[in-house]
């Protein structure tokens, strides 16, 4: 290991591999802390980072095992996420989006997976899903052009995975939509990422010129909604019987919880003995703010039992089979619904910070920047996820929303 994660040996027979997952993201808390200033300012992860995920066995926990990972629960996944968050949440954001590629890598042909880990089972994989590609269908597979955006870490991968809408196969079918599976040769990256939060995220734009995409390198998104998924005849454990949506919007969700943990743990210890400019007394008495700490910290805890309780349910209905509509829109909800409640938190602290809050670097003036980022976010948009839930309760038709 890299000394970023301390003196950390391999892991030895009967180590318990989720445990030490975690310790080693804590360990790198600090090591992110450092390098945050560096990394806001290039608007990238830095490649040491990507290095000490690599080395850690990050990006290996969702990765099948026949092509050298662990197949943890995802409960693994997002601990080390929402910890990593803690030290930086926009590499915290590139290491979940990157890390989930390597399971939804998984759902394709395996001559896919293949293809990406023949020879290095380390190679990395960005993603643009909007599906705004152009396709045209030929033989053997699909010539794809088009343009992007918001294609997280992406300097740091050797493939992506881009959406796009593949024509119907007769004039009154309606489009299907598709992820296609492009290799580094057939893309170029389009430095556009100068934005007010998670700057580090280097989510540039990706740009397809007329690339062939062989047939196995592409996938239905109504087969990742349905289950019924190329990949499932290889990839037979339950991990991988988990409704894309319902892993990857956790995903773009979970690294709020960390940036407001450790917003609010650094608000009560720069309030612990700050004093009012005009009258001398000390912050910490005044009653408004000592309520606004209680109500941070206990949305905090609310939303990690749920956020917790909601993944082990994840794992409980991929090991029954048990996936009704109702039960992954609640659950839809409860994700997509989050990282406005951090919203919501965020803003208090940022309001009680006081003036030295707006100086551009200030810890809790750059979560409250992080947090309002990540909220942009499609999948962090409650509102079509509350009506389709809504009306469910009701017995109504649903809206199309991802589930």
């Amino acid at each position: 290991m890299s000394s970023a994660v301390g003196n950390l040996m391999p892991y030895s027979v009967g180590e318990n591999l989720s445990t030490t997952l975690v310790e080693r993201a804590r360990e790198l808390v600090p090591v992110l802390r450092d390098r945050e200033v560096r990394a806001d300012a290039a608007r990238q992860v830095p490649a040491e980072t990507i290095s000490d995920f690599v080395e850690a066995g990050f990006f290996r926990i969702l990765q099948p095992r026949r092509y050298g990972g662990y197949e943890l629960p995802p409960s693994v996944y997002f601990d080390v996420a929402r910890t990593l968050a803690e030290g930086c949440m926009s590499s915290a954001w590139v290491y979940g989006v990157i890390a989930v590629h390597n399971w939804q890598l998984a759902l394709f042909d395996d001559q896919a997976a293949r293809d990406v880990w023949g020879a290095d089972p380390d190679v990395r994989i960005s993603s643009s899903y909007m599906p705004v590609g152009k396709v045209t269908p030929v033989d053997g597979g699909y010539r794809l052009s088009g343009r992007w955006a918001f294609s997280s870490g992406s300097a740091h991968c050797d493939w992506v995975i881009l959406g796009a809408m593949v024509p119907g196969a007769t004039r009154d079918a309606p489009p299907e939509p598709r992820n296609f599976l492009v290799p580094r040769a057939d893309y170029s990256i389009v430095d556009t990422w100068d934005v007010m939060g998670l700057r580090a995220t280097g989510s540039n734009d990706i740009v397809v010129e007329d690339a062939f995409v062989p047939e196995h390198r592409t996938i239905r998104e109504l087969d990742m909604f349905e289950l019924s998924c190329p990949g499932h005849a290889v990839n037979k454990g339950s991990l991988y019987r988990i409704p894309f949506a319902q892993l990857f919007n956790r995903t773009v969700s979970t690294t709020s919880l960390g940036a407001l943990r450790r917003a609010a743990t650094i608000f009560v210890g720069a309030t612990r003995d700050k004093r009012a400019t005009y009258t001398g007394e000390r912050l910490a008495r005044d009653s408004t703010i000592q309520q606004v700490v209680a109500e941070v910290e206990r949305t905090l805890d609310e939303l990690t039992l749920v956020h917790n309780r909601d993944v082990a349910e994840l794992c409980r209905r991929a090991g029954e089979d048990d996936w009704t509509l109702l039960g992954r829109a609640e659950l839809g909800f409860s994700t997509t619904s989050m990282v406005s409640r951090c919203v919501t938190e965020i803003d208090k602290l940022m309001t009680f910070s006081g003036g030295k809050a707006i100086y551009r670097g200030n810890p809790i003036q750059r979560a409250f920047l992080d947090i309002h980022s990540a909220r942009a976010h499609v999948a962090n948009n409650p509102y079509p996820y509350a009506r389709n839930l809504g009306a469910m309760y009701f017995g109504y038709d649903v809206e199309c929303v991802d589930i």
